[in-house]
């Protein structure tokens, strides 16, 4: 029987990384709640931005997968909307190393994960409960608004949820409503993270994931009446971007299978 010794040092790394991943959780989660009576919620969510940056260190470290950031200079001055592309588990926990202070959309059903969803209660992320339809919506445009006033940025993935690479979701048009609605940029994002972190896999290949921050795309004088049109153009942007991430790691055969 020949054996597949790529597989097996995935299988190994993978494994080894979960058990240092589960220890930042409960490492810095205990920091979090330490602190709640101490400091403030930006204070804390700094704290989140150390642990994001310790993931990224441990997946390249254990895993040997790293990332390559492009377009941090087109970043406007905050506050701004991002709109990120969703393939991966990858996105949600290492974005904050790139965004030391962005305000993430969420399922409210995490916030009741053990020690990890009791500290992620105290940094002021926007937890919805999307069963309740039009009034999660209102609550989320409503604390959207709440941070932008503060000068801080929003994070919402339009498809949703993670779809699998080569793949496109529905985007919903909520996150560009909001934008509208309050005069901020719309920052699109694209990656390939699941090339490499399959939706809701374990498993974590080597290589490199790209990342790409595409130009913002500005919203001062427009409303309601152009969601449609604004919101294609997210798509398109991210998606184009996509293609231009696929053709490049098709070339260097950046993925190991």
């Amino acid at each position: 029987m020949r054996v597949n010794v790529d597989k097996i040092k995935v299988f190994l790394r993978s494994n080894l990384f979960f058990l240092f991943f589960v220890g930042g959780i409960l490492f810095f989660a205990a920091i979090i709640l330490l602190s709640v009576p101490l400091i403030s919620n930006a204070k804390r969510r700094y704290i989140v931005h150390i642990w994001s940056r310790y993931n990224c260190f441990i997946l390249a470290l254990i895993c040997g997968l790293k990332v390559r950031v492009e377009g941090l200079e087109k970043l406007p001055p905050p506050p701004y909307m991002i709109l990120s592309k969703h393939q991966s588990a990858w996105e949600t926990v290492t974005i904050q190393a790139f965004f030391p202070d962005v305000i993430l959309v969420l399922k409210k059903s995490l916030l009741k994960i053990p020690v990890f969803g009791w500290a992620l209660r105290f940094t002021g992320q926007i937890a919805i409960d999307r069963s309740q339809g039009v009034s999660a919506l209102r609550l989320m445009a409503k604390k959207c608004k709440e941070t932008f006033d503060q000068n801080r940025t929003v994070m919402i993935f339009p498809e949703g949820t993670r779809v699998s690479p080569g793949e496109v979701g529905k985007y919903n048009p909520g996150g560009v409503g909001i934008a509208l609605s309050t005069g901020v940029p719309i920052v699109p994002i694209a990656h390939n993270a699941g090339e490499f972190w399959a939706p809701k896999a374990y498993y974590k290949k080597p290589g490199e994931i790209q990342m790409r921050i595409g130009p913002a795309i500005p919203t001062t004088g427009l409303g309601k009446g152009d969601r449609k049109e604004v919101n294609n153009k997210v798509k398109d942007t991210i998606e184009g971007m996509m293609e231009e991430i696929a053709k490049e790691s098709a070339s260097n055969g950046s993925v190991v299978e």
